[in-house]
């Protein structure tokens, strides 16, 4: 089974209300939409809740393709993490972490799966990507 996951995180004010959005493509079944989201949050912070909820969705192992336009996301969970944790949750720099509690649930959540990060240009045309950019919008107009 073929399952390919695209995710974003959208802000209204930095902080302000933010939305999640996430497209799950299972082959041969139709798309599945995931959303939410927070009334104070930041960018960043829905970044990653949109990747964490994603894969909360699943209750077992899985092999996934998730697909996300943060260079935050990208850069954290395949480089900076690393240290992070053998630092004490310190940056370089010997600052706390910022959104430490998020980081810790994806950590955690990606345990459980056999995850290939991908990195996809936002805004920048493709399908599956504005879905899920649209979905992430869809609390902060709705709420």
């Amino acid at each position: 089974m073929s399952i390919e996951i695209y995710t974003d995180g959208a802000c209204s004010g930095n902080p302000g209300i933010g939305g999640w959005g996430a497209v799950i493509l299972i082959e041969g079944k139709k798309p599945l939409h995931l959303h939410g989201g927070s009334n104070q949050t930041t960018n960043n912070q829905m970044e990653l809740t949109a990747a964490i909820e994603v894969l909360k969705y699943f209750p077992r192992p899985q092999e996934i393709k998730l697909f996300t336009d943060s260079k935050y996301v990208m850069n954290g969970i395949e480089s900076w993490i690393v240290n992070w944790k053998k630092n004490g949750w310190k940056t370089a720099s010997k600052k706390p972490v910022k959104n430490k509690i998020l980081w810790e649930e994806l950590d955690k959540q990606i345990t459980k799966h056999e995850i290939k990060w991908n990195w996809v240009k936002g805004h920048a045309g493709n399908h599956h990507n504005e879905m899920a950019d649209k979905l992430a919008r869809r609390f902060i107009e709705e709420g």
